[in-house]
């Protein structure tokens, strides 16, 4: 489980998260939402150890990242596409990230069949569109085979076939009793995957709940939506 507690962070005169508090259950999919600036991006690097937060603790079973014993094979994530060196094969990053971490080689043709990147994966990355950045994105993440994947935008450059399997992949990686949270802006494709919702508002959170809880404010999640975000919903 995912346990986010009073994340607070300043940056100078910038209060980017002034309150986030959630949690992302085993065995579910949960969407983090909110407007641009909200402090989606700030929370997520709270909970990877990337950023010190001022407040509150961040924590994965209980154990924040930093102090995990094998972080890489305790959680995946995906914040950015622009990790691999343009000049290496999607092949050799891999292989080099496998090295680093300490993951068993195996894994290497082991996520590249399951991210479908085997037609692709001894092109050099500088060629790669952004979908097949994303692509070898969520296959590095996935080395160690990590029982929990936080996803930023990771539909992001994927072609419609490409939405349809990313969803029936994290629905399928939930199904097997791992955890999933992932922030997207693209709600229409999120309503299609994800159990519970958190969303972030001003710095902080402001609602949290089961999709279905979430959509019983508009007919469909982006109707939900925009009238908790835009004050509209009658209290």
């Amino acid at each position: 489980m995912i346990e986010a507690v009073g994340l607070a962070k300043r940056f100078g005169p910038v209060e980017a998260v002034s309150d986030v508090t959630f949690t992302a259950g085993a065995g579910r999919v949960t969407g983090l939402v909110g407007p641009n600036g909200a402090g989606k991006s700030t929370t997520l690097r709270m909970l990877l150890g990337l950023v010190t937060p001022d407040a509150g603790t961040a924590t994965f079973g209980g154990t924040p990242y930093r102090e995990l014993l094998a972080p890489g094979s305790t959680v995946g994530a995906v914040l950015d596409i622009a990790a691999a060196h343009p000049a290496s094969t999607a092949r050799g990053h891999l292989a080099t990230v496998a090295a680093l971490a300490g993951h068993a080689r195996v894994r290497i043709d082991q996520v590249i069949d399951t991210v479908d990147l085997r037609s692709f994966a001894d092109r050099r990355v500088k060629g790669f569109s952004t979908g097949m950045r994303q692509r070898l994105a969520l296959a590095t993440a996935l080395l160690g085979d990590p029982a929990v994947l936080v996803l930023d935008e990771p539909s992001n450059g994927l072609d419609p076939a490409g939405i349809v399997w990313l969803r029936t992949f994290v629905r399928d990686f939930a199904a097997s009793g791992r955890t999933v949270l992932v922030s997207s802006h693209v709600l229409t494709d999120l309503e299609h995957s994800v159990d519970d919702l958190v969303l972030i508002d001003r710095g902080r959170t402001t609602w949290t709940g089961s999709l279905a809880e979430f959509t019983a404010h508009g007919t469909t999640l982006e109707q939900a939506f925009l009238a908790l975000t835009t004050k509209e919903l009658t209290p």
